[in-house]
This record gives C-alpha cells, sequence and structure tokens, in this order.
C-alpha cells in the first residue's frame, strides 16, 4: 500500500514538470503566430502607403486645388438644384447665407487684388503701366553670370570707368523687345474706339462732326425716316 501512494505522489510531482514546458511552447508559439500576422499586415498597409503616394507624385502639381475647386462646383450644383426645387432663388440664398465676417473678408480681398480705382494722374498711370509690364519680364540670370565673369571689374562702373556705353545687347534680348512692343501695340488695338472705315458705305456726311451727328440721328429716328429716305434715293418722293 505504501508503494502505491508513494507512486501516485511521485507521478502528480511529475505532472506539472511536465506540463510547463508544453505551455511555454504554445505560449512562443502563439507569440510568434501574432509577430507574423503583425508583419503581413505591416507589409500590406505599407504596400498601400506605397502605391497611393506613388499616385499623389503622378498627379499634376495643382491636383489639390482643382480637387477643391471641383468639389465645390459639386456642391455648388447641389445647392442649386436643391433651391430651384424649393422654388427659391439660388443667389438670394446664398447671400442669407454669407456672415458678415465672410463678407467683410472678401471685400477686403477684392479691394486688395484690384487696388486700382481709376485715372487719378498722368505720373500713377505711367507706374501701373511700368508695374505691368516689368511683371512679365524674366530675367536670364545665365546670361546675367556669364555677363558678370566676362567683364570683371566693369561690369560695376564707377566714376573712373571707361567701359560705359560699350555694352551691346544679344539678338535673343532684341527679339524679346520686339515680341513685347508688338504685343503692347496689338492689345492697345483691340481698345482703341475709333472704328475701321467702309469704303462700301454711302457717304451723307461733309466732315467727322457731321458723320457722328448723322449716326446719331439715324439712332433715334432712322426707323421714322427710313420711307423718306428710300422715296428720295429712287427719285419717287412727293
Amino acid at each position: 500500500m505504501a508503494s502505491r501512494s508513494e507512486d501516485k505522489a511521485a507521478a502528480t510531482e511529475e505532472e506539472p514538470t511536465e506540463t510547463l514546458p508544453s505551455q511555454k511552447r504554445e505560449e512562443r508559439l502563439r507569440k510568434f503566430r501574432e509577430l507574423h500576422f503583425k508583419r503581413n499586415e505591416a507589409r500590406k498597409l505599407n504596400h498601400q502607403e506605397v502605391v497611393e503616394e506613388d499616385k499623389r507624385l503622378k498627379l499634376p502639381a495643382n491636383w489639390e486645388a482643382k480637387k477643391s475647386r471641383l468639389e465645390w462646383e459639386l456642391a455648388k450644383d447641389e445647392k442649386k438644384k436643391e433651391c430651384a426645387a424649393r422654388g427659391e432663388d439660388y443667389n438670394m440664398v446664398k447671400l442669407l447665407e454669407i456672415t458678415a465676417d465672410e463678407a467683410e473678408r472678401w471685400e477686403r480681398k477684392k479691394k486688395k487684388k484690384n487696388p486700382d480705382t481709376g485715372f487719378a494722374g498722368y505720373a500713377e498711370a505711367q507706374f501701373r503701366q511700368y508695374q505691368r509690364l516689368t511683371k512679365q519680364i524674366r530675367p536670364d540670370l545665365q546670361g546675367y553670370e556669364k555677363q558678370r565673369e566676362e567683364s570683371g571689374e566693369d561690369f560695376y562702373p564707377t566714376s573712373n570707368s571707361l567701359s560705359y556705353g560699350t555694352h551691346v545687347p544679344t539678338k535673343d534680348g532684341i527679339d524679346r523687345m520686339v515680341e513685347d512692343v508688338e504685343k503692347q501695340i496689338e492689345k492697345r488695338a483691340k481698345y482703341s474706339r475709333r472704328r475701321a472705315y467702309n469704303d462700301d458705305a454711302d457717304i451723307d456726311y461733309i466732315n467727322e462732326r457731321n458723320a457722328k451727328f448723322n449716326k446719331k440721328a439715324e439712332r433715334f429716328y432712322g426707323k421714322y425716316t427710313a420711307e423718306i429716305k428710300q422715296n428720295l434715293e429712287r427719285g419717287t418722293a412727293v
């Protein structure tokens, strides 16, 4: 009897020692599976991020601004449809939704964008024209650096320098100047108030002032005197 009880006691003492390594092994396997799963998940997310970044790099530089603009236009169209369905005026609804701060900020932005309040003097008009023309100039920095290296100390002349007036502009510079002058002439011609002369038009005036008076009279009374004018031209007037 004593030997059986001793065997049972020995068996119970050996069971924990056998189960402890198996539990550790299972725990290590579980952690290994978790790490393997996390690694695969991180690899998948990293691949997705690389693909998204590649898509963003291939997009135009102003894509974000275009996207915001398209989203705003879509929202605007939806708002117009909603107002039309309710029988409301979209412009009135839009004005009602604008806050005082937004209106004031928009007004400041508008004034800052277009500060020109009209003709105030020839000096200011000339200065604005100068600003518009110089804003379009793109300096040739490479040519500038090359000329400075070739000229040396004479590039910045002083009162003792003898190289004044010896600079000769390049052909490209002259071509750019001619092109800019031609663009200015073409732009002024579009805004000229002088009307082109029509050789085929009837001459019913003796000078420029009389021509303007006849045009004004035709504009106001032409529909009343059309029949009389036709009779006079045919020679059937009574």
